[in-house]
């Protein structure tokens, strides 16, 4: 799966961008607590990182 597939879900579930630091976007939610990262630009996230980043977000991604 590719980067820009997560950040459109993850996006589309209320989360906003809150800064980025070299090849890795943060994101913030209104009302879930802490922030997930997601590496940009990738053609294809590891399954542990797109495991990862779900398990941060609340959100199923694949």
């Amino acid at each position: 799966m590719d980067s820009r597939a997560v950040i459109r879900k993850i996006e589309a579930d209320g989360w906003y961008r809150v800064g980025q630091r070299g090849s890795h976007v943060q994101f913030k939610h209104l009302t879930k607590p802490g922030k997930t990262t997601v590496p940009h630009p990738s053609k294809d996230l590891p399954l542990g990182t797109v495991k990862s980043i779900e398990r941060q977000a609340g959100v199923k991604v694949r």
